[in-house]
């Protein structure tokens, strides 16, 4: 089985294509975790998790999801994440959370693809995305063979910058960064609802058609970055800034 967790589609993409390559179902994480749902999940001997990367490790959400939630079946897992630049040292967090399962940690592969953390990033435009997207698929490619054949996936660079990165700058980047106040709406809202449709913490609501944050937040951008009128800006950090999500690309979502 697959199981994703994606903001903006990229995890989304990579997760459908080792999907359909090695013909195992998937099961989207986001809906479990908007719907506080930690029912037991049957999901084979074969697990592969695929997520987007939050300073240097896997959300905390997800791992806090994963922890809770019983896999039954599950003996290995692999672990692929979807990141801007670089993973850091996340691997040693996520083969931590295998051991309190009591998986077989088979390695975690990164794949760089488009940037879409515009609270503190820029997006690129759509053309330098597909670019981007371009080259990460021989590196799809490469995790699923390597799942495919039962094998672990290469190691990926560790260095100490990676280990200080993953474990001391995530620590303190979710009290210090991920909040939800400067996240604003223009009278250019339609009251679509799709941001807090979006929202896997449930802490978008609307009032007056109007979306309001609550507290609760993970610095997905889903919000932000799929919003179909561009009216949410997050302080003046994402003035200016183009916003990005997968489906705008207009890439198909499963490759031959």
């Amino acid at each position: 089985m697959i199981l994703y967790f994606s903001g903006t589609g990229n995890s989304k993409y990579a997760a459908q294509r080792i999907a359909d390559a090695l013909g195992e179902p998937l099961l989207n994480m986001n809906e479990r975790i908007k719907a506080n749902d930690t029912s037991p999940v049957q999901t084979g001997e074969r697990l592969t998790i695929v997520t987007p990367t939050y300073a240097w490790r896997i959300p905390r959400i997800v791992r806090d999801w994963l922890l809770t939630t019983e896999l039954r079946g599950a003996e290995r897992a692999w672990f692929v994440m979807t990141c801007g630049s670089e993973i850091g040292g996340a691997g040693k967090y996520s083969a931590a959370v295998c051991q309190a399962k009591g998986l077989a940690y088979m390695g975690t592969a990164q794949i760089v693809m488009p940037e879409n953390y515009i609270a503190m990033f820029n997006a690129p435009q759509a053309e330098e995305a597909r670019r981007i997207v371009e080259k990460a698929e021989p590196d799809i490619d490469r995790a699923i063979a390597a799942i495919r054949a039962g094998q672990p996936l290469a190691p990926t660079r560790k260095t100490l910058y990676d280990c200080f990165m993953s474990r001391l700058v995530n620590p303190v980047f979710y009290p210090l960064f991920v909040k939800s106040d400067p996240f604003t709406v223009s009278s250019a809202c339609t009251g679509c609802g799709q941001c807090a449709k979006r929202c896997p913490l449930n802490s978008i609501t609307l009032t007056d058609g109007r979306p309001v944050w609550g507290k609760d937040c993970t610095h997905c951008m889903a919000c932000i970055c799929c919003c179909p009128a561009d009216a949410i800006e997050y302080g003046k950090k994402s003035l200016g800034k183009p916003r990005y999500h997968f489906e705008a690309l207009g890439i198909s979502q499963g490759r031959p």
